[in-house]
Order: C-alpha cells, then sequence, then structure tokens
C-alpha cells in the first residue's frame, strides 16, 4: 500500500533525490513546505502536491489529514531543511504521528539525539537517518574486506574532499556556523560516519585547520589512522580536476590504494528509502558517534603540532 508522505525543504539542493526516492518507492508526496517558492521541479514527480511556504500553515494543514484519519494522514515526513531546523522539524513529525527520514546531519548536537530517542519510545515511531555512503557498493565491499581481516594493524589513510563553492555558499544558511554547524558538520559529516563505521571508534582527535571554507585534522580508530582535508576552495582542485572543469574532488587512500567511489551516488537515496520503509533504516543511535565528533571539532582550538599527523595538502 502506498504511503502518504510529506516533504519539508523541498527547494533544496537535496530535496530532488528525496522526490525521486518517493516516486521510486511508489509512494505519494501530499504536502510539502518550504519558505522559498522555487519549487517548479514539483510538477516534474508530484503535479498534485500541496505546497506551503509559511510553516504554521503546513502545520495546520497536517493537523487537519491527521484528523480526517487513516486514509488521509501523512504517515511519513522527509526533512531537507536546514540542519539547525532538523530537530524541531523531527519533533514536528512525530506529534503528527509520522516516521521521519532526515537528511544529515540529522541533528548538531548529541544531547538532541538522546530527547529524540526518547519521543521515539514514547510514540512508536523511528527516526531514520540519511547515511547513504553505508549504502554505497564500494564503500560496503570495503567494511566486508576490513571486518574479514581481524589480524591486520592499523591502515593509514588519507581522505581528501573539496567541493567548488562559489561567494553564495557563505551568505546562505550553510555559511552561519550556528544553522550549518560548519564545513565539517555539513560537507564532512558523511564521511567521518562512514570511516567510524568501518573502522571502529575514535581513540584520538586533532583539528590543524579550522576555517569557514576548510578544515583539517588527524583521526585515530581502532583500525586506522586518518588525515582528512576538506575545502570548499576551488583552488584546492588537483590539476587533472581542474582541467577536466570538475568541480569536485573526492579521493581515499587506504594503504596507498586509491579507494574508487566517485560513480554510484545518484540512486542511493532510493536504497536508503526502501530500507526505512522496511524497518532497516539507519538510527539515530547510528548517527551519534559522527554527530559527537564533529559537534567537539566546531569550539576546537586548531593546534600548530602534530606534524607527522597532518594531511598531505598541509606541507
Amino acid at each position: 500500500m502506498n504511503k502518504r508522505f510529506a516533504l519539508i525543504g523541498v527547494a533544496g539542493y537535496i530535496a530532488p533525490r528525496h522526490l525521486q526516492a518517493i516516486r521510486e518507492t511508489g509512494n505519494l508526496l501530499c504536502c510539502a513546505m518550504d519558505p522559498n517558492d522555487s519549487v517548479g521541479i514539483l510538477d516534474k514527480y508530484f503535479p498534485e502536491c500541496d505546497f506551503f511556504t509559511e510553516f504554521e500553515r503546513f502545520d495546520r494543514h497536517a493537523e487537519k489529514l491527521r484528523r480526517e484519519g487513516d486514509h488521509e494522514r501523512i504517515e511519513w515526513v522527509s526533512i531537507c531543511s536546514p540542519n539547525h531546523l532538523h530537530d524541531a522539524h523531527i519533533r514536528f513529525a512525530l506529534r503528527m504521528g509520522a516516521h521521519v527520514i532526515c537528511e544529515k546531519p540529522v541533528v548538531l548536537n548529541p544531547w538532541n539525539i538522546d530527547r529524540l530517542q526518547e519521543l521515539e519510545s514514547e510514540t512508536g515511531l523511528s527516526v531514520n537517518v540519511v547515511l547513504q555512503l553505508r549504502l554505497h557498493p564500494a564503500i560496503r565491499a570495503l567494511k566486508e574486506k576490513i571486518d574479514a581481516n581481524r589480524a591486520a594493524g592499523k591502515h593509514e589513510i588519507d581522505l581528501t574532499y573539496i567541493t567548488s563553492r562559489g561567494p553564495w555558499y557563505d551568505y546562505s544558511w550553510k555559511g552561519d556556523v550556528k544553522k550549518s554547524g560548519g564545513i565539517a558538520t555539513n560537507i564532512g559529516i558523511h564521511f567521518f560516519d562512514m570511516l567510524i563505521w568501518i573502522f571502529g571508534g575514535i581513540q584520538h582527535a586533532e583539528l590543524h585547520i579550522n576555517e569557514h571554507r576548510k578544515a583539517a585534522g588527524f583521526l585515530e580508530l581502532e583500525k586506522a589512522r586518518i588525515r582528512w582535508y576538506l575545502s570548499l576552495d576551488r583552488s584546492d582542485l588537483p590539476a587533472a580536476a581542474k582541467e577536466a572543469g570538475k568541480p569536485t574532488y573526492r579521493s581515499i587512500v587506504i594503504d596507498g590504494q586509491e579507494l574508487e567511489f566517485s560513480e554510484g551516488f545518484t540512486d542511493l537515496h532510493t536504497v536508503l528509502y526502501k530500507e526505512a520503509l522496511a524497518g532497516r533504516g539507519f538510527t539515530l543511535e547510528d548517527a551519534r558517534p559522527s554527530v559527537t565528533l564533529v559537534q567537539e571539532m566546531r569550539f576546537e582550538k586548531a593546534v600548530t603540532d602534530g606534524a607527522g599527523n597532518k594531511h598531505p595538502l598541509l606541507h
């Protein structure tokens, strides 16, 4: 039976992947909300979807549907709103009696997870977190390989993620640390989650750069030593990427070997939706380690020592 969805943040960058996933899993988007009204993409996926630019009217509409009974009420809410609003929007969904699929980071602070877990217990509903890198075939194969080789020592890893962003980024909510959590939270959390999932818990962490448009540091996990570098600066792109006109460069080198996972991202949200709808989604507890890590980074001062642990781009 088709599930009835609502989507908060439908004008955002990542929303089309959610629209596609809702449609490809055979479900219905009955209403959507965003303060920005550039949402013509709805005509491509759900042309009959009710749309609101004011949360108060969206809230009233959702309550109306709830009172009309099971055949009309919202059963799932997809959340693609700015990071600092996720906590409030998840609470709204649970109060409406709906399960949740929420983009990363699910919340900005680990103590928000505690309160949301209490609401899950009270309502019997689930909050499913978008941790889609865990579903990437190359990443899953790597985890299986690491898990199978228990006798191996710690792996040496360099993580590099450069994704060009123009001046608009600084003037949007993404450039406001109080709203986005900063670069490590906004663009790095997927990678941190993936690495912790594969290589185990955090034993030591250093922060070497903590700037508005770039961050770098070192993580020692149970099974790995990781030098990482995140940047929004186009000038950091390697020459080959610039020559090819590519605005993004992602690289993970493990023990001197490059892990190729540049393709295969487009359908991961659909896979994630299928898993969540089947009761196998990623949980708040799954998200806790990476949320805790980036929250601590947010207020940490960069250190100047630790030269042996610094990413190659810092030398």
